[in-house]
């Protein structure tokens, strides 16, 4: 990563006085409009300080996110385009009403609609209806889950979508979605650049899974591993009340096991679990299996959670689909287990009785809690200030408890995963008691 890679785009001067008064000290020091040299820092260590210092390098950093004193759109001319792309996430709709109400209240932005079941929603052989989106219509939808605009997967014609933001007269299009929206919204802005038009691409990243990279927190994740809790309890319940009792819950996380992890130590009563970033043995001495059956011989019952993604490579050598995004669908690494386990055990004659729970949908489709309702007024905040003063191609991120902008391309780059040699990983370890590895000499 180098510094041209954190550089966020801006479409031209801005000349246009805003109209928010932030600080209320006429020098406007106390809290007040920020300049493009405002930076937040990627490595704010001591020892990297150190570093920096001794070589003379310039430390990476990201743009800071924040109101400008001076702005590149002009409100009474300004319209704005919002779509919603991929899977449901606890927390759209909040994003919805805090962009629409951030335009209209603090900036004086009136033209603003909503483009229904994401990308399709600009090409005209959908018939999908445009929606003028007012702070009356958006009053109250944050207290619902999913999205008023509904959401489809799946990049349609680039060239056909910008036609339909020319046609539309739109000077800002904001893009909430995760990794495959946001290289559909680079893709756009890429037409617009060679177009030499000059509309604003904004993204606001939407992953459950909280695997965005260069961003240490995304909107819905809180809630996802919260509402998990609650379900692993009532697992709990169900697996110690039966002897050799197995309750296995699969939770959201097809690359990344933030969630699973999150889940199980919030309510420290998991005794497994298992994500993609690792690698396990099904047999053998130091297999899950013999590790599952020491557990049951000794406190007849176990608790095991599993991210979506986890175990995939049991399935080498079969044949993946891909959804509309491009994504690989995983195959159902929870129901594998529930078989795996009752075939082993029913073979040894060991009884097990087992319940598996797949709360997924359940879950993306809930209302955010308070916490990320809260985050995603302010993510919605902070892209309507950088679109606002003319950046383009970026995502609104989160760094150092700072938000910040970041060019697209860096962000869909590669995702964030678990480490599991790092801090969160030996947490969990910690917290489960499960062996630091499940894998037999090869």
């Amino acid at each position: 990563m180098t510094h041209d890679d954190l550089k966020v785009q801006t479409l031209g001067d801005q000349t246009i006085e805003s109209p928010l008064k932030p600080s209320l000290r006429p020098d406007e020091q106390s809290f007040g409009f920020i300049e493009d040299d405002d930076r937040v820092l990627y490595d704010a260590s001591l020892a990297h300080f150190f570093h920096c210092r001794e070589t003379g390098e310039t430390p990476l950093s990201f743009v800071k996110a924040g109101p400008y004193k001076q702005l590149y759109f002009e409100a009474a001319k300004t319209k704005v385009a919002i779509v919603t792309c991929g899977g449901l996430c606890p927390g759209l709709n909040n994003v919805i009403r805090s962009l629409v109400n951030q335009l209209y209240y603090r900036y004086k932005v009136k033209n603003v609609i909503g483009i229904q079941y994401g990308f399709e929603g600009f090409i005209h052989e959908f018939k999908h209806a445009i929606v003028n989106l007012t702070p009356e219509l958006v009053d109250g939808i944050h207290l619902s889950g999913g999205t008023i605009l509904g959401s489809s997967r799946g990049m349609q014609d680039t060239g056909l979508i910008v036609d339909r933001l020319v046609e539309l007269n739109v000077d800002i299009l904001f893009c909430i979605g995760g990794d495959g929206t946001m290289r559909g919204a680079h893709a756009i802005y890429e037409e617009i650049n060679n177009r030499q038009l000059k509309i604003s691409v904004g993204g606001i990243p939407k992953t459950i899974d909280n695997d965005i990279n260069l961003i240490d927190k995304s909107f819905g994740f809180e809630t996802a591993f919260t509402i998990s809790n609650d379900i692993i309890r009532y697992a709990h319940n169900e697996a110690k009340g039966a002897y050799n009792g197995i309750a296995i819950i699969k939770l959201m996380g097809r690359d990344s096991g933030f969630i699973a992890a999150y889940a199980a130590l919030s309510i420290q009563e998991v005794n497994y679990v298992l994500v993609p970033e690792m690698v396990f043995d099904l047999d053998g001495p130091k297999g899950f299996l013999q590790v599952l059956r020491k557990r049951l011989e000794k406190r007849h019952h176990a608790l095991i959670v599993v991210a979506e993604g986890a175990g995939q490579h049991f399935f080498e050598g079969d044949t993946f689909e891909k959804d509309a995004s491009g994504n690989i669908k995983n195959k159902d690494i929870g129901l594998y287990l529930k078989d795996k386990i009752k075939e082993k055990f029913h073979s040894d004659n060991f009884p097990v009785t087992i319940k598996y729970i797949d709360p997924s949908y359940i879950i993306r489709s809930a209302p955010a809690n308070a916490n990320d309702s809260k985050f995603c007024s302010l993510l919605a905040q902070n892209a309507v200030h950088a679109a606002m003063a003319g950046k383009t191609d970026f995502v609104i991120g989160h760094w150092n408890n700072v938000f910040t902008l970041l060019p697209i391309p860096i962000t869909v780059a590669t995702r964030k995963k678990i480490d599991v040699e790092g801090e969160l990983w030996w947490n969990i370890l910690e917290t489960t008691g499960q062996p630091a590895s499940m894998i037999n000499k090869r």
